[in-house]
């Protein structure tokens, strides 16, 4: 079932006022669908619905969708060190939280249903690489609440889909970059100890990589996720490269041209080592990958927190 044509569709978006979930707003809206946003903070738009939603609430949640066709599912603790800082609230948050958005999208009769999931998944994943959304999980290997967190949330999509007809499409994420997101992120991390002359600490040898991809890249394919061939699939939305956390401190070193050192440190527990994945159903099926280099996307993003941060102090 397509999805495409924005007339007469209303797309509720989980998370709306957050990092990915406000780009996903952005495009969603330039795209000319009608937007709610359902967030317990208010959307950074005045031109969209918002809607007070606490997903841990299901009567809040099936009231607040009964008008969508759509819902993209974007709420949740999506910071690894929160997760293992404080465990429960991970896991109510992550898997009763999309419970309750899988319950009001039956209840209501959305047409489509799309998750948001991560590339972390594939911590515990077997088979050739780069890894597609075929291979088998190693469920010991998950390593980390937060993974363990998502795997389930997926599982819950397909019994959805399985027990009661709810279509889904899941969207597993390589680690987001770009404007709006979180302090508590490696690269504002990294780029704000930098600009106040602190050293750069970084956890472990800074071996471990991640599939870094610009959120403006991201937010693109939740508008093609809405095609019909897009349900009931699983998609990976990575960026270009495999980038290791040793090389953004380098490219952030290089770019701000001040002097700072690196601090290597404890190697946080469970923290996710990286695996090379594919992007090819996300091409064929989507005609989506990522067009921003990492290199374009962090000096883009130095830029944008250099101007935000100088714009603050000014004020």
């Amino acid at each position: 079932m397509t999805l495409t044509e924005p007339s007469d569709i209303r797309i509720g978006i989980t998370g709306g006022s957050g990092f990915i979930g406000s780009h996903v707003v952005d495009r969603m809206v330039a795209a000319g669908y009608a937007v709610t946003v359902l967030d317990v903070h208010p959307s950074h738009r005045s031109d969209v619905v918002y809607r007070h939603v606490d997903v841990l609430d299901l009567a809040e949640v099936v009231e607040a969708t009964r008008d969508c066709q759509v819902v993209f599912h974007l709420a949740g603790v999506s910071d690894a060190s929160d997760a293992l800082a404080r465990p429960v609230a991970a896991v109510q948050v992550n898997i009763a939280g999309t419970s309750n958005v899988f319950e009001a999208s039956r209840r209501n009769g959305v047409r489509r249903t799309v998750l948001a999931s991560t590339a972390w998944v594939y911590a515990g994943a077997h088979g050739e690489v780069p890894i597609d959304e075929e291979a088998p999980f190693h469920l010991p290997g998950a390593g980390h609440i937060y993974t363990s967190s998502k795997i389930t949330s997926e599982l819950i999509a397909h019994n959805y889909l399985e027990l009661y007809g709810t279509p889904f499409t899941i969207l597993r994420y390589g680690d987001a970059y770009g404007p709006r997101m979180s302090e508590e992120f490696v690269i504002p991390r990294f780029v704000r100890q930098a600009l106040n002359g602190e050293a750069i600490s970084v956890h472990g040898d800074g071996s471990q990589f991640r599939n870094y991809v610009s959120v403006e890249d991201l937010a693109d394919a939740h508008v093609l996720a809405l095609s019909g061939d897009a349900e009931n699939e699983v998609f990976n939305l990575k960026g270009p490269e495999p980038i290791t956390i040793r090389r953004v401190a380098e490219m952030i070193h290089a770019m701000l041209g001040i002097p700072f050192t690196v601090e290597f440190g404890e190697l946080s527990p469970g923290d996710y080592a990286g695996r090379v994945i594919s992007g090819e159903k996300a091409k064929r099926v989507l005609g989506w990958e990522a067009q921003t280099s990492f290199a374009d996307g962090l000096r883009r993003y130095v830029d944008w927190y250099s101007q935000t941060m100088s714009h603050d102090a000014s004020a």
